[in-house]
């Protein structure tokens, strides 16, 4: 088995955890990665050779990026929680849509905690690391777009509101003066999975890092496939 290691998915992304549509998380890489990065090499030492796979470096060795993850490695997923009425239980807000609801949001605070303070042993939802790669952020395709969870386009209106065209209702009125007039037009903002992807992907971003880690940035990104598995024992 590989290591034991958290990581951190939003409440709408563990909704598509728990419901199997999410297999993929895209995160970025922070750092530079030359067009021609190295993907793996051998490092001599007095003691013989090492393979250091996972690890990227420039052509002068001068940077190194270790992958954030391996295949192998199981991760606990850190989601926004709270403790139990009874000793040693949790709640976890993705059960919860009551706490979406406006009415609810403020005193839904008092209930759950950060999900980066969450304890492993709150956690629920385990993950085997399948592949790990690495690529531009835009190289992604409509079907690996589909297993980062992303709503389809039948289902609408999302939980949260992403496309600042339609605000997540799939269509947009037009105005026909050969039909009866108005019309719905489906949303040229996220009509496929990869523009919703993009609009997710926006909406996550500090508006200070917009300019290095946006859609339009097309910053380098770590592509990790998982798997559902069981708490090692």
């Amino acid at each position: 088995m590989g290591r034991v290691l958290p990581i951190l998915f939003n409440t709408e992304m563990v909704r598509a955890v728990l419901d199997g549509r999410k297999t993929v998380t895209r995160r970025c890489v922070k750092g530079f990665i030359p067009n021609d990065a190295i993907w793996g090499y051998t490092m001599f030492t007095p003691k013989g050779q090492i393979s250091c796979r996972g690890y990227f470096a420039d052509e002068y060795g001068e940077k190194f990026f270790k992958l954030p993850y391996q295949p192998g490695d199981i991760l606990y997923v850190r989601e926004t929680w709270g403790k139990g009425y009874e000793e040693g239980t949790y709640i976890y807000r993705a059960d919860d849509k009551l706490a979406e609801l406006p009415m609810f949001k403020e005193s839904s605070k008092m209930i759950y905690r950060p999900s980066i303070f969450m304890p492993k042993e709150a956690a629920r939802i385990w993950l085997k690391v399948t592949s790990v790669s690495v690529e531009r952020l835009q190289d992604i395709t409509e079907e690996q777009a589909e297993k980062e969870g992303i709503p389809d386009g039948n289902d609408y209106p999302i939980d949260k509101v992403y496309c600042p065209t339609c605000k997540g209702m799939g269509f947009i009125g037009g105005y026909n003066p050969e039909s009866l007039g108005f019309e719905e037009i489906e949303c040229p903002d996220c009509y496929t999975a990869i523009k919703r992807f993009r609009n997710l992907w926006n909406s996550t971003i500090k508006k200070s890092d917009i300019d290095r880690y946006g859609w339009e940035a097309n910053p380098w990104v770590w592509v990790i496939d998982f798997e559902r598995c069981e708490r090692p024992v």
